[in-house]
């Protein structure tokens, strides 16, 4: 992201760009900025193209085509999956496009091993956005609420986060509900994120197992009430569950190897804040038990499938089932 800020600042842009990566928000934020810092306000010069089966031969033609009294003329390419397959042409293309013209490409699907991305890695500039850190997060956020005038402590803005996840469209959207909930007042409290934050379906999953795992059945079910009040199915629930428990059992795992907690976030691909409370959630059970509970997930699942039970029983009967001690 480095580069990207630099080339926006220094408004010295590359021929080619490529975002990339799990984060969307950013991906989003990243493509309005270098529309403005190439364009302004121009529209002239301006091309968007999305989705398949994209006419190269036209993307060719414009970027051969100078641009219109500016400096440049900008074609901005989402969702193409040129990167998966398709990109031969393109890539043959780009060593020799004029830098009058500049290819901004945003894909949710990108192959590393293709041509089109070696060579836009060699020409141009290949930046993949994913999820971001808890401090890097903790960091943005605080920044949106100090430019509101607003004060967070540090344990207030972890609750935040762990209600929200680390997804930035959605931390955009809680701070904005937050920001005008304390409308008047300088300091967030816990209080006041308990009041206003939606917790995320996620993390309703979280809370359910660590019921499950302190034999609170009522308050497991009552979350499963929750989620079934949101309209979320019965089987994407048993899904996140099932999800869960095969994380605890590579958590509990990689806890016998004396794994750090970064090496876990980094292996699950989850913030280390999300990796420590799986670190705490995983010692509540046996490896024993998590493996029964992956394995009652399968079952429910099967006997959904083969019509035995219904889906919304069939995860109340997960719930339901409990286990001693640890063995």
């Amino acid at each position: 992201m480095q580069t990207l800020n630099q080339d926006i600042r220094d408004r010295n842009f590359k021929r080619v760009y490529l975002l990339f990566g799990e984060e969307g928000f950013l991906k989003k934020s990243y493509k309005n900025r270098l529309k403005e810092a190439i364009l302004g306000e121009d529209t002239m010069n301006y091309h968007y193209f999305e989705g398949k089966g994209l006419n190269v031969s036209e993307i060719i033609g414009l970027a051969e085509t100078m641009p219109f009294f500016a400096e440049h003329r900008l074609i901005l390419i989402e969702d193409s999956g040129l990167f998966k397959s398709g990109g031969e042409e393109l890539a043959e293309y780009l060593p020799q496009m004029p830098d009058t013209s500049c290819l901004v490409f945003s894909e949710s699907e990108v192959d590393k091993r293709s041509r089109l991305f070696k060579t836009v890695k060699k020409i141009g500039y290949a930046a993949e956005l994913g999820r971001q850190e808890s401090g890097q997060l903790a960091r943005w956020a605080g920044g949106i609420l100090a430019k509101e005038g607003k004060k967070i402590s540090g344990p207030t803005m972890e609750l935040f986060l762990s209600k929200t996840g680390d997804d930035m469209e959605n931390i955009r959207s809680e701070l904005d509900k937050l920001i005008s909930y304390t409308l008047g007042r300088d300091v967030i409290t816990d209080q006041d994120v308990e009041d206003i934050c939606t917790t995320q379906v996620t993390n309703k999953i979280f809370d359910m197992i660590t019921a499950i795992a302190a034999g609170n059945t009522k308050k497991a079910m009552d979350l499963y009430e929750d989620l079934l009040i949101l309209r979320e199915p019965s089987m994407r629930i048993l899904f996140l569950i099932a999800r869960q428990f095969n994380q605890l059992l590579m958590v509990r795992d990689m806890m016998g190897k004396n794994t750090s907690r970064a090496e876990i976030a980094s292996r699950l691909k989850v913030p280390p804040f999300v990796a420590g409370k799986m670190t705490g959630q995983a010692r509540a059970f046996s490896r024993k038990q998590i493996l029964e509970y992956v394995k009652l997930c399968v079952d429910a699942e099967e006997a959904v499938k083969q019509g035995r039970l219904s889906d919304r029983l069939a995860v109340e009967l997960l719930i339901c089932r409990r286990y001693g001690g640890k063995e």
